[in-house]
């Protein structure tokens, strides 16, 4: 059957027909811890009870009625959603690409409304925005832009984390009118900026009156311990997207925006057919709801924090490890060489991990985890770097 799929993945060796809380169980009926969660996506873990109801009830009312028409939980999702995270407006779509692709088109419609023609968006080296043309355009990776040319114009490469060259490319890019950057980049390897950086950039904005575009696909909905990461500078974007953890495994994507940022996007500027559809909404709600009432946000720290100096006291001093790295719980363990093998290494005792950026453990784990399986994560993951390294028992 795997023949009638396009080979856009090269899929692992199992196939999961369940889960429950952080565990996966496999069609053979072994079970996973699930350090991944989906790529940051099932951040309640899986089949959370709110979240099932949720769904439930919604599907046995209505799925979809299409944004011709008022969708009341859409309204009560983003005006929630505007509140928790210091938001004027929002735009619902399907995915963290289609945020993006949003958050893209709100630039340049800005731009053309205040007479600039050939508008560009200064974006980040080493960065994922995704894989629409704008957004790959965006995206920092030679490897996934490699083969789909001609890419967009309008947009301008920096290194990520220097403000200093950020201040430069500003002012040497005429039609500069945005800023696009990720506060954690996590395909790019779970790479955290200097103290500041998000700051100066926020400066370097309002300097130039530019807007400032966070993308928190990967690193909001409470995953560092804010409900957005660029928070833990006391910063604010004027655009801001969200999708991943949004619907815990339900598709959908937002696109937040403030102030004059909150209405540039009007009646057939922008659309989309299944956005924020009652389904999508419902699910959403609910786990925000989660989120808020299970004092998940400071939980996402502390367990960050357990993993993250489990991993340190084991892997701290080993030469073969370049460094550790993350905010709560987005966990980056680099490498000196290329570790993909470690992901069916993992595979094979029970643990679902990533490697990205060819040398980057990416643990990715839900909020809901007891301590002894947030342990259970760093004692597995430091045995199989160990081993990986030649240091560890086989």
């Amino acid at each position: 059957m795997l023949d009638s799929l396009m080979r856009t993945y090269a899929r692992l060796p199992v196939s999961f027909e369940r889960g429950e809380g952080p565990y996966l169980w496999d069609t053979e009926g072994n079970r996973y811890l699930d350090a991944l969660g989906g790529i940051a996506v099932c951040a309640l873990g899986h089949a959370h009870p709110a979240v099932t109801e949720a769904i439930r009830n919604q599907a046995g009312r209505l799925l979809h009625c299409s944004n011709l028409y008022r969708v009341p939980v859409q309204e009560s999702l983003g005006e929630r959603l505007s509140e928790l995270t210091g938001n004027d407006a929002v735009f619902f779509c399907n995915s963290g690409a289609e945020a993006n692709e949003a958050a893209i088109k709100l630039a340049r419609l800005h731009a053309s409304q205040r007479g600039i023609g050939d508008p560009a968006i200064m974006v980040m080296e080493g960065a994922f925005h995704g894989r629409t043309m704008a957004t790959l355009t965006a995206t920092g990776s030679r490897k996934a832009r490699a083969g789909f040319e001609p890419l967009l114009p309008g947009f301008v490469r920096v290194p990520f984390g220097d403000l200093n060259a950020a201040r430069r490319a500003a002012s040497n890019t005429p039609g500069l009118i945005a800023v696009m950057v990720e506060p954690i980049q996590g395909e790019g390897g779970i790479v955290t900026p200097p103290a500041g950086y998000l700051k100066g950039l926020r400066e370097l904005c309002d300097e130039r009156d530019l807007l400032l575009i966070c993308d928190e696909i990967q690193s909001g909905m409470g995953r560092t311990g804010q409900w957005l990461a660029a928070s833990h500078e006391g910063v604010s974007a004027d655009v801001t997207t969200l999708a991943k953890a949004l619907g815990n495994g339900v598709p959908i994507g937002a696109c937040l925006a403030r102030g004059a940022a909150a209405d540039v996007l009007q009646p057939g500027t922008h659309g989309s057919t299944f956005g924020g559809n009652p389904l999508a909404s419902s699910a959403a709600l609910a786990v925000l709801e989660t989120i808020e009432s299970e004092g998940l946000l400071n939980r996402a720290s502390s367990l960050g924090q357990r993993i993250e100096q489990g991993l340190r006291d084991r892997l701290g001093e080993q030469p073969a490890v370049e460094a550790i790295r993350g905010s709560g719980l987005m966990i980056g363990i680099e490498l000196r060489e290329p570790c993909g093998v470690l992901v069916e290494r993992a595979l094979e005792r029970g643990l679902l991990i990533n490697v990205t950026a060819e040398r980057v453990i990416r643990l990715l784990p839900p909020y809901i985890l007891t301590d002894e399986q947030a342990d259970e994560i760093a004692d597995t993951v430091s045995a199989l770097v160990l081993e990986f390294c030649g240091t560890g028992s086989k």
